[in-house]
């Protein structure tokens, strides 16, 4: 009797391939209407987060942000205005050149983009008709509306890929908090015939093979198959 592969399990959904809900359990954003002079509470680890988080106090109301490169707790930084590291400020009232993460692709959303450790963006160019350039990590430019807010600095925690994991066990337990990922990668045809089509490997003779495209999960493996093939 076979058993589900990998490709079956995943969409199965079982805990194996699910994340903890205790990873998620602290959203970043931004404070919806109040600016004025935050207050760093303390900073904190999340599981679901590469870098640090930081917990501020504006007012009576706590948000949480990506930690910027020389957060300390206890400081101070801006809502609304500034230029120093860690001051939230919309696009259109930083200047070109400086350096911001945590970016909103459309203006209250919160920040969706440039929240990995050690990563920032670049304010390019500011456009007419309310628009902003941003100069991304891989040299690619998005233009935004320059009402949406960026966080001024760089992410902390930049040294994170450069530390290795010593002992296997870490990375396991890292990996799976990584939203169930498939950790250790293997190779199909190194497989057993029971858990995996292309399985057992006789004389490891690969040739590519094309799935149907009506085929189940169990089946689905290998090339996509092609709408058509041969010359026009």
């Amino acid at each position: 009797m076979g058993k589900r592969i990998i490709s079956q399990a995943r969409g199965k959904g079982g805990p194996a391939y699910r994340v903890r809900k205790q990873a998620f359990s602290i959203r970043v954003g931004y404070p919806v209407h109040e600016n004025g002079e935050a207050q760093i509470i303390s900073l904190l680890h999340s599981a679901a987060h590469s870098a640090p988080l930081i917990k501020i106090l504006l007012g009576h109301e706590i948000f949480y942000n990506v930690a910027f490169d020389g957060a300390v707790e206890g400081g101070g930084i801006k809502i609304g205005s500034g230029t120093k590291a860690g001051d939230i400020v919309m696009l259109k009232d930083i200047p070109v050149g400086t350096r911001i993460f945590n970016i909103e692709k459309n203006p209250g959303d919160g920040g969706k983009m440039i929240r990995v450790a050690g990563s920032s963006a670049v304010v390019s160019k500011q456009y007419e008709y309310q628009k902003t350039g941003i100069l991304m990590p891989n040299k690619k430019e998005v233009v935004l509306n320059n009402s949406c807010r960026a966080t001024i600095g760089v992410v902390a925690g930049e040294g994170r890929k450069t530390k290795p994991f010593i002992i296997a066990g870490k990375k396991f337990y890292k990996m799976k908090a990584r939203g169930g990922r498939i950790w250790p990668r293997t190779s199909a045809v190194k497989m057993n015939a029971v858990d995996h089509p292309f399985g057992s490997g006789r004389g490891k003779r690969i040739k590519p093979k094309i799935a149907k495209r009506n085929a189940p999960p169990g089946r689905r493996v290998g090339h996509v198959r092609p709408r058509r093939t041969g010359r026009r």
